[in-house]
């Protein structure tokens, strides 16, 4: 099992920045893919980003490509999700999720372990 405990979430004014962290505990994630979803008020959870175990390729939803960087460091159990230039439509709850496939996918079902989430509020 591995449990995922997401951090850093806020109200921050538009154009701002956060940076959102995820700890693993259990086992170590370093043969997980991992990636970051995000559902806000009234719609269906979408992925954000992901990283392969591996770590080599990380993938973006066109949203966020260019103003968030996903990361992780596997020595600290760790992910990380840096987010910039944030706009009122990045408003939502902010998850973190693990499967133990080598792609990353942006199903939600294909992810086998899940954060309790945290939420960011990005004000106009």
């Amino acid at each position: 099992q591995v449990q995922l405990v997401e951090s850093g979430g806020g109200l921050v004014q538009a154009g701002g920045s956060l940076r959102l962290s995820c700890a693993a505990s259990g086992r170590t994630i370093s043969s997980y893919t991992v990636g970051w979803f995000r559902q806000a008020s009234g719609e269906e959870r979408e992925f954000v980003a992901g990283i392969r175990s591996s770590g080599v390729i990380t993938s973006y939803a066109d949203s966020v490509k260019g103003r968030f960087t996903m990361s992780r460091d596997n020595a600290k159990n760790m992910m990380y999700l840096q987010m910039n230039s944030l706009k009122p439509e990045d408003t939502a709850v902010y998850y973190c999720a693990a499967r133990l496939g080598v792609v990353v996918s942006t199903a939600p079902t294909n992810y086998d372990y899940w954060g309790q989430g945290t939420q960011v509020t990005v004000s106009s």
